[in-house]
């Protein structure tokens, strides 16, 4: 198995009804989950133009998952059946 970094780019609103199918989805995929994550809190960016705020909810990096999966494409498989994100970004983690 590999192990895959899911970060969601915004989101779904957060009725009770999109947060019942990202529970019920999330559930569905506790067998791959490695790191269930956390939330972002605000951060910074940091880049050769300088240091830019990145406040949490303006549709960036809501937070992580760290999944197990076969392949990249057992790995989007998984990311795009999710209800609540708008776009996932997916990441092999490589060890090194």
């Amino acid at each position: 198995m590999k192990k895959f970094i899911l970060l969601p780019i915004g989101h779904e609103d957060h009725s009770p009804e999109v947060m019942a199918k990202w529970g019920a989805w999330f559930g569905s995929i506790s067998k791959h989950i490695v790191d269930s994550g956390n939330p972002f809190m605000p951060g910074k960016e940091v880049s050769k133009a300088g240091i830019k705020d990145m406040p949490y909810g303006d549709n960036c990096n809501n937070g992580y998952t760290i999944i197990n999966a076969e392949n990249m494409d057992e790995a989007l498989e998984i990311a795009s059946s999710c209800p609540y994100s708008t776009a996932i970004r997916v990441y092999e983690a490589i060890a090194i």
